[in-house]
């Protein structure tokens, strides 16, 4: 059941005002936050703005979003009262110059920021063996489907155990190579990574240009598609939006009926080694829906570079240029280079390196020479190996419309290539630990997706929410 929809009908209809609903959430953030630690900080002026649309948006159509609470991760600007920090100690003073491009989206369609969400710092690109979830600045964000027990999963980690917990409809991720796909299977959400230039990274602390998106984490597929709706667009501040064929509604796409006839294909080798017997047949039970819904399955339908030398060579490079230049942009206070947040870290070691900070200096040896043949041919490969020799071949070879995983076994392809992603809760072990089916397409497939989702999930309505003993 969608919470957006229900709520703005009832809304209307004069039932609950904007003012209650928030109300309800504020008040499950006061009874939980503390144990889940997903929420940061919360927007002063939320109240305000929610009697404001009680005044006026009721009565007039509204936008998508009228008077719809959203939680946002931490490494997206936020223009106000609110800091963004990327999870850094080194930032914990910013605030952000002005609204990143998806915070302009979602405040013209008539919703209200409530927040900012904890995550895994500078989106788990800072240690090697950082916990997902974990920030010098905000702590760790815990599982609520088993707190220190369940990984929460990273790096949107804040954003998803705060919806699977309650404490908003819908939040704000982001994702280079499964910080969307990762909290959202762990937290028995509905989480969608869109296709590369679908979405405005513009305002958003940045990894790599070739990979970074944002994109929505809800807790059914309606209210993800309705949050995918909005955020998209056509940003000149960010050249890649160029490349989308358009921004429908995906409203459209929420079809019963939608894996009618449909291929899809399940790439067993690699993906599925690590599963245990008991993950592997909820999986299967998976199928067997997919099955009775009118697909037909293709298995095995295995990718033949899963298991090439892949490296992260193409993010090491990126990152420092593409950092460099947010701080300088979008930045009111803390560093201004990747250099300045590795002294800083230096400098405050106790508090700031708990795990190190390797993969920060790793990427500042590269200087961000992006005319290195190291970078130069790595991006190479991994568009060869993740696009043609990869997901479109695989799709090709079996005739398919979308591949088949499990959580975000198959994130990281799909990041490399660009290509957009859905995971929908699929099911929970004995122990009670969440499991989520994900579907993969080629770019900008992003309704056939939404299609998929929407029809599986409807067949299973198998999402329930955690119980806090």
């Amino acid at each position: 059941m969608s919470l957006i929809a229900t709520f703005q009908d009832r809304w209307r209809q004069r039932k609950i005002s904007a003012q209650e609903w928030l109300w309800e959430f504020l008040t499950t953030i006061a009874e939980y936050n503390e144990r889940i630690n997903a929420v940061l900080e919360l927007n002063p002026h939320v109240l305000a703005e929610a009697r404001r649309a009680d005044k006026v948006a009721r009565y007039q159509h509204g936008g998508l979003l009228a008077g719809v609470p959203v939680l946002v991760k931490d490494n997206i600007a936020v223009d106000g009262d609110m800091h963004t920090t990327a999870g850094s100690l080194s930032l914990k003073d910013n605030y952000a110059l002005r609204d990143a491009f998806v915070i302009k989206q979602i405040r013209e369609a008539g919703g209200m920021i409530l927040g900012k969400t904890n995550l895994t710092e500078w989106a788990n690109f800072m240690s090697d063996h950082m916990p997902n979830g974990y920030s010098s600045h905000g702590g760790q964000v815990m599982n609520p489907y088993g707190p220190g027990i369940f990984d929460v999963g990273g790096s949107s980690s804040g954003s998803g155990a705060a919806i699977a917990a309650g404490f908003a409809p819908v939040a704000l991720g982001t994702e280079t190579s499964g910080s969307i796909l990762s909290p959202s299977s762990q937290n028995s959400l509905v989480g969608i990574k869109p296709t590369i230039g679908l979405v405005s990274r513009s305002g958003i602390v940045p990894i790599a240009y070739s990979q970074d998106t944002a994109g929505p984490m809800a807790t059914t597929v309606t209210d993800a598609a309705i949050l995918l709706t909005v955020i998209q667009g056509f940003d000149p501040e960010d050249p890649v939006t160029a490349l989308a064929p358009g921004f429908p509604d995906y409203r459209r796409d929420l079809i019963a009926d939608g894996l009618q006839k449909r291929r899809l294909g399940v790439p067993r080798q690699r993906y599925l080694d690590q599963a245990t017997d008991e993950e592997r047949a909820i999986f299967d039970q998976a199928l067997e829906v997919l099955r009775n819904a009118g697909a037909e399955i293709v298995d095995p339908a295995n990718i033949e570079t899963a298991n090439e030398n892949w490296t992260y060579d193409v993010l090491l490079y990126e990152f420092p240029a593409a950092l460099n230049a947010y701080l300088n942009k979008w930045t009111s206070n803390g560093p201004k280079t990747l250099k300045d947040v590795i002294d800083f870290n230096n400098a405050h070691s106790q508090d700031a390196l708990r795990y190190g900070q390797s993969v920060l200096m790793e990427s500042f040896a590269t200087q961000g020479r992006l005319t290195d043949a190291r970078y130069l041919m790595a991006r190479r490969r991994d568009l060869e190996w993740s696009q043609r020799q990869g997901i479109d071949k695989t799709l090709e070879d079996y005739r398919l419309d979308a591949l088949i995983f499990m959580n975000n076994r198959g994130a990281d392809i799909a990041a490399r290539a660009g290509y957009p992603s859905i995971t929908v809760p699929m099911g929970y072990t004995q122990a009670g630990k969440p499991l989520g089916l994900t579907f993969t397409a080629g770019a900008f497939q992003e309704s056939l997706l939404i299609q998929l989702a929407y029809a599986f999930e409807q067949a299973t309505k198998v999402r329930k929410a955690p119980v806090f003993k």
